[in-house]
């Protein structure tokens, strides 16, 4: 074989491989808006660790407008849902990303929605303990449901009309606006029926999960105690 029978010169084939190289590692590279939204995620899981804690002694004046805050920022945790979006607009590259390439991106944005709806669980496991310690437990899945919808309104308001948490304290006229008007619109309700379904699936789903590894640390550590 010549080497004018070569597809590619080797000069060239070794510049591609190295350009295909820095587009997969730029495109696997995590991006701000990522850890900004992960960082909004976890404000409800650090208020939810203060205020329902068992021996809390947060006094009354403090406790009830952190767990409003609480709730106005949980939305920001299943938010993170909605950035499959970046996920596929990642994979359909050209040329196609190389099998390690995408087999890290998978496991990143899988980390990423893991951690993002764990910090919208384990708030609302907390509050149902908290619920059930004061003998109210008749109130778990009611607020479940209640927490979930608000949930899902928040996320088509923060992906479609790019509104924040915050926008409480900024512009609470734009906000209040918005939302009275998506309320009575038809297409804000159908896909804030879809946010409200698929985040309560994963809600259940991982809520069990986390009540399965509880239950068997708790027994693994009462057969260590016997």
């Amino acid at each position: 074989m010549t080497p004018d029978s070569f597809p590619l010169p080797l000069h060239k084939a070794d510049s591609l491989l190295q350009q295909t190289f820095e587009q997969a590692v730029a495109i696997v590279r995590p991006n701000f808006h990522m850890g900004l939204d992960l960082v909004l995620a976890i404000i409800p899981l650090v208020i939810a660790l203060l205020i329902f804690r068992e021996k809390s002694r947060i006094p009354a004046l403090f406790w009830w407008p952190l767990l409003g805050i609480m709730i106005l920022f949980l939305p920001n945790a299943p938010y993170v849902l909605t950035d499959v979006i970046h996920f596929v607009a990642k994979v359909r590259v050209t040329p196609p990303l190389p099998i390690w390439a995408m087999s890290l991106l998978l496991v990143e944005y899988f980390f990423y929605f893991l951690i993002g709806m764990e910090c919208f669980v384990i708030p609302l496991m907390l509050w149902e303990k908290t619920l059930r310690r004061h003998h109210l437990g008749r109130l778990i899945i009611p607020l479940e449901l209640l927490i979930v919808s608000l949930s899902a309104f928040g996320i088509y308001l923060g992906r479609i009309d790019r509104l924040n948490s915050w926008n409480v304290v900024t512009d609470p006229e734009r906000l209040v606006n918005q939302s009275l008007h998506d309320a009575l619109a038809l297409k804000p309700e159908e896909m804030t029926l879809l946010f409200f379904v698929a985040v309560l699936v994963l809600y259940y789903l991982i809520k069990s999960f986390n009540s399965l590894i509880a239950g068997l640390l708790v027994s693994h550590e009462t057969q260590a105690v016997a």
